[in-house]
């Protein structure tokens, strides 16, 4: 699908409905631009989501949305003008133009006229409508065969809940120079949740498929079938853990899900913003040394039918395949267009938002540690006393610090190089650049999260991207309720 193609269905979907056509839009930039200012942008989206759950093999809730709206901002140095409508009719953005400018008190007599220019950008995913890919009944036929598939393959299974979620995003962006930029983002999920009982222990396994593409995806009893593989399997494990050692020691980590502590540990530290206020451990440090030679961090937004991945940015900059450290050298931090101004750098491609209510900042997209050169195996032998993590259920990081507290949902012993026993319990515990240094050895099976990766910052909820392939800490505080 052409640019003009997309830029003509998001007009039909946002624009036409309000009557709202492109003279009336050069009238209202050239209103924003009688006032001084570094830039300002006018940000217009359509969003339908749809979600139907089951439990107790039931599907008991659907639910469907749509989400319109425009936000608009003007931006001086430090200082941002914003207001936004949930409704895109023409007396609404003349009041949040209006809003949006009076930030500024000077004027501007340099602003050449006006001429809107549809940027061109090459599209990432379908403009297919992922809520249509398959019928509704169909959507309660795969709910229904997940869970007979889970139920049917272990006597322990006590409970099943699944979800597939589908949304439809549709944004348009003009920003104050006329550069139009419209984008379609198909999204679909499938996750399921097991909980099983063994004697008198309960214990839970949760996966998911997820991507930005069609729920077609799904209709498969090959991905049911694996989905439902999947999720016993982890809730076996669990049943069989025993409680986690403690101490410092060697930790591997497995490969895609896992690279959650360097999205948290190490991504957020080199978000624009915190580098500009000299929040982060990472401030000012471009060209140092931050973490071993064997560390190589990427963000991707460029990458296809990745949960993160963008055409463009919600701020029109087109999306792009960053190298933020390289062989343990910090080489950019990750941008959106204030901060990039604010620091004399270019954009990078990641001012994102969650809605049009919301403003942009710099965030990750789809972050990532290159591939190494060993295999899992060859990393395994060299522990002989550690721990294997293979999923995490979650954690929290301090920017500032760099302290990160992450406890695993998936994990085992290593004993004289060999994988042996689950446990349970396990909370790893360090500070983000120290234990990058630590990192000795990287595998060369590189893996991404199954589709869930969400991403919070200061309120705002966005979906990325993780991943990393197999790699050795050689020293992590594990905290747990065992002595190592």
């Amino acid at each position: 699908m052409q640019q003009n193609e997309i830029f003509d269905i998001n007009k039909k979907l946002i624009l036409d409905p309000n009557e709202v056509d492109l003279e009336f839009l050069t009238a209202q930039l050239s209103l924003l631009n009688k006032t001084k200012i570094d830039f300002g942008d006018l940000f217009f989206l359509h969003q339908t989501k749809e979600r139907f759950s089951l439990d107790e093999s039931i599907v008991k809730s659907g639910s469907f949305s749509i989400e319109c709206g425009v936000g608009i901002r003007a931006v001086i140095g430090e200082k941002t003008g914003f207001a936004y409508s949930d409704s895109v009719d023409k007396d609404s953005i003349c009041d949040c133009i209006k809003a949006a400018r009076s930030i500024s008190s000077g004027h501007n007599c340099d602003r050449a006229a006006i001429n809107i220019d549809v940027i061109k950008h090459k599209p990432l995913y379908t403009h297919k409508n992922p809520l249509t890919s398959i019928a509704q009944e169909r959507k309660i036929e795969l709910l229904k065969l997940l869970d007979n598939k889970v139920r049917s393959k272990d006597p322990r299974v006590i409970q099943v809940s699944a979800t597939i979620n589908s949304s439809y995003r549709h944004m348009l962006i003009l920003d104050n120079d006329g550069r139009l930029h419209a984008d379609i983002k198909p999204f679909a999920q499938i996750v399921v949740n097991v909980i099983m009982k063994q004697k008198d222990r309960i214990e839970s396994g949760y996966t998911s498929k997820g991507g930005a593409y069609l729920l077609d995806n799904f209709d498969s009893e090959t991905v049911i079938e694996s989905l439902a593989n999947e999720a016993i399997r982890i809730a076996s494990v669990n049943l069989e853990a025993q409680e986690a050692p403690s101490g410092t020691m060697n930790v591997v980590l497995g490969s895609g899900w896992p690279g959650v502590l360097i999205h948290e540990a190490v991504g957020h530290g080199l978000e624009g913003d915190f580098n500009r206020i000299g929040s982060s451990l990472f401030s000012n440090k471009i060209g140092q040394q931050v973490a071993s030679k064997s560390c190589t961090i990427i963000d991707d937004g460029t990458m296809l039918d990745r949960r993160g991945s963008q055409s463009i940015d919600d701020e029109g900059s087109p999306s792009a395949h960053n190298v933020l450290i390289e062989n343990g050298i910090l080489k950019s931090y990750m941008m959106d267009r204030q901060n990039a101004l604010l620091m004399g750098v270019s954009t990078t491609g990641n001012g994102r938002r969650e809605s049009y209510n919301c403003l942009p900042m710099p965030r990750m997209t789809n972050t990532y540690m290159q591939v190494g050169n060993y295999s899992k195996e060859e990393i395994l032998s060299t522990v002989k006393k550690g721990i294997y993590a293979t999923n995490f259920a979650g954690g929290q990081v301090d920017i500032t610090s760099g302290q990160f507290v992450f406890s695993t949902s998936e994990a085992y012993l290593i004993e004289n190089g060999k994988v042996t026993t689950p446990i349970k319990g396990a909370t790893l515990i360090g500070n983000g650049p120290k234990t990058m240094c630590e990192v000795s050895m990287v595998g060369n099976d590189l893996s991404f999260d199954a589709g869930v990766g969400i991403c919070g910052k200061q309120g705002q909820s966005l979906p990325v991207g993780i991943g990393q392939p197999t790699l050795k800490i050689d020293a992590l505080t594990v905290g747990g309720s065992n002595l190592a």
